[in-house]
């Protein structure tokens, strides 16, 4: 068991290395691909590693210390180089004297510790696609948005609980992920018939888009996950005791 968590780990590391740096670095030196596509495709990259988390390790409580290993590594790392030229020109940061990745890096890595927490080491391992639903609404849901809305929103959200420029499309977009992620997740794990998996997507998906609109200063990276795991759970744990 020892041995194998070792290995978890250390797959995780080099998921992170290859997938969250070297990929994404290479993408912004050799292509010609806009800032934001490589922001998201971090963003996914940080949602996919959930797999590694749930399926590697042997007990709840190593997976999330292995999480949280990243943000004992990286962060100073970050903190260190972040000012420097070679950072600005290989890394992508909206933040003007940088920081926003290792914010990022603490709001993905508390998520996950969360969930896991609560939808394994609290609940036990048949919940462990609860997990994978709210960190995947939040990975895919939130490109969704962000690159439908920057590449072709048309319809401006102008409100003052919004920050930023955010679009119809761009919600709507994270809406439209939100469900098929939910509802495709749901039926492949839950047990439940697909059309409670509708239902449930249905009701979730929207609350999700609507999260992710109000979220503020790149908080959506925590907010969308708990709240999608907040929705559903509750509505799962209920179809699943009348015995659908």
């Amino acid at each position: 068991m020892i041995v194998s968590d070792l290995w978890a780990a250390v797959i995780l590391m080099v998921y992170y290395l290859v997938g969250l740096v070297a990929l994404p670095t290479i993408l912004k030196v050799r292509t010609g691909l806009p800032g934001e596509v490589i922001r998201k495709i971090q963003h996914v990259g940080y949602s996919m590693s959930i797999f590694i988390l749930l399926r590697l390790f042997s007990v709840w409580y190593l997976a999330v210390a292995a999480a949280f290993l990243l943000v004992l590594l990286a962060y100073p790392a970050l903190l260190l180089v972040e000012k420097t030229v070679v950072y600005k020109k290989l890394f992508v940061d909206r933040a003007e004297r940088g920081g926003e990745l290792r914010k990022q890096l603490v709001y993905v890595q508390v998520s996950f510790a969360i969930l896991i927490f609560l939808f394994w080491g609290l609940l036990g391992a048949k919940w462990h696609y609860m997990v994978a639903v709210a960190v995947l609404t939040w990975g895919l849901g939130d490109a969704a948005a962000a690159l439908v809305g920057k590449f072709f929103g048309k319809i401006n959200i102008v409100h003052r609980w919004v920050e930023g420029a955010k679009t119809l499309e761009g919600t709507a977009a994270m809406t439209v992920t939100a469900f098929l992620v939910i509802m495709i997740i749901l039926f492949a794990c839950s047990g439940l018939p697909w059309f409670v998996c509708l239902l449930i997507a249905l009701v979730a998906a929207p609350v999700c888009g609507a999260v992710e609109l109000f979220s503020r200063r790149g908080t959506d990276t925590l907010t969308v996950p708990l709240a999608a795991a907040a929705l559903i759970f509750p509505l799962v744990y209920l179809f699943s005791c009348v015995g659908w």
